[in-house]
Order: structure tokens, then sequence, then C-alpha cells
């Protein structure tokens, strides 16, 4: 019987250092997958909304086997100090960077930590120069084609003047037009300005420059520099190209705040397809703009930064040069703003 209860006991003990052993494979089996994200500025509402694309995805792609802590940081739009804060991510304790450079022609310090610590790169937003991006196989970047937002901001512009003879207020044949620019110096700034104006002038649209406005891509700036405008130029401008939506809702600020009647407001286009923007073009505040698919270059920051941290195969991506993931901008006017204005349901009007 003694032998009986000591064998029982013993049976017992067995199952439950079993069971033990069983539930700390499980958690052993969750990893934990630690992903900094470095912004150039948290005052962009662009790039704020992204980040917010990238938090959603991550969390849909968390499961029993992984966690993913999101941690952002902002690089104040300083160079110098982005790199500390990257340093301190890679201190801390970091698996894979995405970093929105605060200068792209200056990722060589940021590189070079990652690489001594063998930790994966996604660049975004701002693309690093081409020579930076090709001295390790573990750098990518995702982002859009600032010449096809350009192009796309520029078609848009001229169907709109070719189809209403009213934006050209003074019946002169041309259009006298000022450009908000985002940074002096930027790539994408210089590339969309670029592109806007000659496509522009490719449909056909008689072109007068009454000014280039550096606006640092800020509402309040774009607002303060238009204001300085109108008060120079009133009733002469008769087009406002801007390298972004931010700088866009600047201008129509400036003709609110001085009294502008609708009639005598000159046409305005953005870049971004910021929420206040497609309902400012929906409300014909602004004429149109041109979406840059956060939610898709979102989806792809989040996929690819699972993939290496994992170690899987990249062959399912759309990679260009085997670094870049492109995503495609859309053109946004009056004519399909309903499948862009999201109402309290989450569903396009």
């Amino acid at each position: 019987m003694k032998k009986h209860i000591i064998m029982t006991i013993m049976l017992f003990l067995m199952i439950l250092i079993v069971l033990t052993g069983c539930g700390k494979s499980n958690n052993e089996k969750q990893k934990t997958m630690r992903v900094g994200v470095v912004l150039y500025t948290q005052d962009d509402a662009f790039i704020n909304a992204l980040t917010d694309c990238l938090k959603h995805y991550f969390e849909e792609m968390e499961d029993e086997n992984l966690k993913i802590i999101m941690t952002v940081r902002d690089g104040k739009d300083d160079q110098s100090v982005q790199d500390d804060v990257v340093e301190g991510m890679i201190d801390a304790g970091c698996d894979v960077l995405c970093v929105d450079l605060v200068d792209r022609t200056a990722p060589s310090k940021i590189i070079e930590m990652a690489k001594k610590e063998d930790i994966p790169i996604i660049f975004f937003n701002r693309e690093p120069v081409r020579e930076d991006l090709m001295q390790w196989d573990k750098m990518y970047y995702v982002g859009g084609d600032a010449e096809q937002s350009g192009i796309m901001q520029g078609e848009i512009a001229a169907d709109v003047i070719h189809a209403d003879e009213g934006c050209d207020k003074n019946g002169d044949g041309r259009i006298q037009y000022v450009l908000l620019e985002g940074e002096a110096g930027h790539q994408d700034a210089i590339i969309r300005t670029d592109s806007v104006v000659k496509t522009l002038m490719d449909n056909n649209v008689k072109l007068e420059k009454l000014s280039y406005q550096f606006a640092n891509w800020n509402r309040a700036q774009a607002e303060n520099k238009m204001t300085q405008l109108i008060e120079q130029y009133g009733e002469e401008i008769e087009l406002v190209l801007s390298n972004n939506d931010e700088m866009a809702l600047g201008a129509v600020a400036a003709y609110d705040s001085m009294g502008y009647p609708e009639e005598k407001r000159p046409i305005i286009f953005g870049i971004d397809g910021l929420s206040d923007v497609l309902v400012a073009v929906e409300e014909g505040q602004i004429q149109g703009t041109v979406y840059n698919d956060k939610e898709g270059q979102a989806r792809q920051m989040a996929k690819l930064a699972v993939d290496l941290y994992k170690g899987n195969s990249l062959t399912g991506y759309d990679f260009k040069d085997e670094k870049y993931i492109i995503l495609s901008y859309k053109k946004v006017d009056a004519s399909n703003i309903k499948e862009y204005i999201i109402d309290d349901t989450g569903a396009a009007k």
C-alpha cells in the first residue's frame, strides 16, 4: 500500500514536471522584436499619419509567437540629434531600425552604427543617396517617386485650368503663379517643383512666375509666407502650387484670415492626401492633391521589418534594384474625391 502511494506521488510529480516544461517551452516560443522608428521631426502631419499606420500594421502582425515593440523618437530636424537618438536606441536594444533621415546626404554615422551591430535599416520618406544605400546588403528604402507626384500635380492643375477659363482672372492668356517649396536643397522639394512646372508647360499652360517661397513643409510658415505674397501681389495670384498639403492648407488659412471671398481666390494644389486637404478638396477650397500612399508604405515597411528580423526570404517584394520599394501616387480632385473621403464608419462616402 505504501509502495503504491509512493508510485502515485512520483507519477504526479512527473506529470507536473512535464506540464511545467511545456509551459516554459510555449513562453520561450514567443519572441520580442524591437523596432526603432526615428523621424526627421514629429511636427510633420504626413509623417505622423504614416507612423500611425506603421504601428497599426505591426500590431496586425503580432501573434502568439511574436510580440512587436515599436518605439518612436524625434530627430528634431537636426542630423546630429538624430544620430544621437539612433545611438541611444541601439544601446537600449533594437532589432530593426526605420529611419526618416533629417539630411539624406548624411546617413554615414547611422549606417556605421547599425552595421557594427548587424541591425537592418529601412529608410523611408527621405531617400538616401544611392551610393550610401548600396554599401550594405541590409539597408532598404520605402517611399514614393517625387517626380511622379510633381507630374500628377501638374496634370491635375492643367485639367482644371483648361476646363475653366475663369482661372485666368485677368484674361492675359497666362497664369500668374506662386510656389510654396518644402525645403531648401531637399531632393523631393526640388524634383516636385521642377516637374510640376514642366508638366504644366508641357500641357500648354502659359505660366508667369511671381514668386517661389520656402515654407519648410509647415502650415504656419506657409500661412505667413502666403500672407506676405497676398499683400504684395493681391489678386494677381491666379495659382498656388504647394510641395505638400500642409503648406497648401497654410495658403487657404492666409486667404481666410484676410477675408478673401471665394471668387477672388486662386486655385490651390497640394501633395500628400492628408485628411484635412481631402475635406478641403470636397468643399472646393483646394482644387486637388496627389495621394501619397502612407498605408501602402507602412504595410510594406512592417512586412519587410518582420521578414528581416526572422531571416525570411525577400523574394515576394517588388524591389527596384533590390533595394527600393516605390509605391505610386494617385491623383485626387473633385471628380474622384468621394473615393478618398472616409466617413465615421470607416467607409468611403
